[in-house]
C-alpha cells in the first residue's frame, strides 16, 4: 500500500480531508447496517436535533505505525465505552461498542495510505461522533440519529517539541457537580470556547478548572486531564464525579504502577497544595502529556520544580513508557493494542 504524498514532517494539527468516512443511521428504533463513503457532507433538517439542543456526543483516539510496520490504534475499547456513557446521559442510542470498534477499524483500514509512517511524528486522528438527525423544535430528545467516524492526518500537538505550559486558575466553571462534565458531550466544549479564547489573549496556554460547588479543589483543563507528581515520586490525579475519564490518565497511571513502580492516588486535590507539587502535566490524545511549568492564581505565581524549559523526570518516563507501549518500542499489556493490518 503506497503512502499519500504528504509532508509527514511539517503536518499540523488540523483537518485533512481523508478518502473514505463511516455512517451509520438510526431510524424506527434501529441502527442502519451501516458502511463507508467517500461523501464528506452531512445533510440534515433546519430544525435537527443536534442544530437546536446540542445533542451530540463524541470520541478522539489515534491509530499509528508500529515500528515493525503495523497499524494500530489504542484501547479502542475505552472510546466504545465512554461513547455508550456519553450516548446514555443525552438520552441517545447507544452505537454498539463492538460495532464501534468495528466501524474504527473498517475507516482506518480504508484510509491506511494517510496512515503516517512510523517515526515522523504524526498520526491519523480519528473522530467517532453521533448526533440528532431529525427535526425537533419541542425541547426533547431527537427521533433519528446519526454515527459517524472521520479521520484526519495530523502532526504532533506541539510543533518544535513539547515546552511547559502556563497556565490559570480560572473564574469560569467547567461543569456542575451533577451534571455532564464526565462525558464527551459537545455542549462541554462549547462552553469552554470563551474561556479558552480569553486565557490566550491573556497569555495563558489553559485554564485550570475548580470544582464549581466550592471552587477549592483541582478538577480539569478544557480538554485534558492533571496528573501531578509529590516531591517523593507519587503520582496523584483528581478524583471527582465531574471529571472526563480520560483514558490516556488511566493508562498512564497503569503505567506508573506496572512499569515504573511508581505509587499513585486518585483523591481530591485541593488548590492549596498544588505548590507542593514536583510536576504537573495534562494529560489526553493529542499530546499524551503536556507538562506545565507555572500556575498563575489570580496574581500568584506557582512554579513547578521542573523549571519552564523541559518535562520533569517522572514525567517524561511516564510520557516515554506510554508512547514506547503506543508506537510498538514498548511491551503492551493485554487488549492495549488493537492491531488494523
Amino acid at each position: 500500500m503506497e503512502k499519500k504524498n504528504i509532508d509527514w514532517e511539517n503536518l499540523g494539527f488540523g483537518y485533512i480531508k481523508t478518502d473514505y468516512r463511516y455512517v451509520s443511521d438510526y431510524k424506527n428504533g434501529a441502527w442502519d447496517e451501516g458502511g463507508l463513503t467517500e461523501d464528506d457532507n452531512v445533510v440534515i433538517n433546519e430544525c435537527a436535533g443536534v442544530l437546536q439542543y446540542a445533542q451530540t456526543v463524541f470520541e478522539g483516539l489515534k491509530a499509528y505505525t508500529t515500528e515493525d510496520g503495523r497499524i494500530v490504534t489504542f484501547r479502542p475499547d475505552l472510546n466504545a465505552e465512554r461513547m455508550v456513557q456519553s450516548a446514555e446521559r443525552l438520552e441517545m442510542p447507544v452505537f454498539p461498542a463492538d460495532r464501534f470498534v468495528d466501524a474504527v477499524t473498517q475507516t482506518v483500514k480504508a484510509n491506511a495510505a494517510y496512515v503516517p509512517p512510523y517515526g515522523s511524528g504524526a498520526t491519523l486522528y480519528i473522530r467517532p461522533y453521533m448526533f440528532g438527525s431529525n427535526p425537533v423544535i419541542g425541547v426533547k430528545p431527537a427521533d433519528e440519529y446519526q454515527f459517524r467516524v472521520f479521520t484526519t492526518p495530523v502532526g504532533p500537538y506541539f510543533k518544535g517539541g513539547v515546552k511547559p505550559l502556563t497556565i490559570r486558575v480560572s473564574d469560569f466553571d467547567r461543569a456542575a457537580p451533577h451534571g455532564t462534565g464526565h462525558i464527551k458531550a459537545g455542549l462541554n466544549y462549547a462552553m469552554s470556547l470563551h474561556a479558552i479564547v480569553d486565557a490566550h489573549k491573556n497569555g495563558y496556554d489553559e485554564n485550570m478548572y475548580l470544582d464549581a460547588a466550592t471552587r477549592k479543589k483541582v478538577e480539569e483543563t478544557g480538554g485534558a486531564n492533571f496528573l501531578f507528581v509529590t516531591k517523593d515520586n507519587t503520582v496523584v490525579t483528581p478524583k471527582s464525579n465531574s471529571i472526563l475519564p480520560s483514558i490516556t490518565r488511566r493508562s498512564l497511571i497503569h503505567v506508573a504502577e506496572a512499569y515504573l513502580g511508581l505509587k499513585v492516588e486518585e483523591r481530591e486535590v485541593y488548590l492549596d497544595e498544588v505548590e507542593e507539587f514536583a510536576e504537573c502535566g495534562l494529560c489526553g490524545t493529542a499530546a499524551v502529556i503536556s507538562p506545565v511549568g507555572k500556575i498563575v492564581d489570580h496574581g500568584k505565581e506557582i512554579f513547578l520544580p521542573s523549571g519552564m524549559n523541559e518535562m520533569g523526570p517522572v514525567t517524561k518516563k511516564l510520557y516515554d513508557t506510554l508512547t514506547g507501549i503506543q508506537m510498538g518500542r514498548i511491551e503492551a499489556p493485554e487488549g492495549w493494542i488493537h492491531v488494523i493490518e
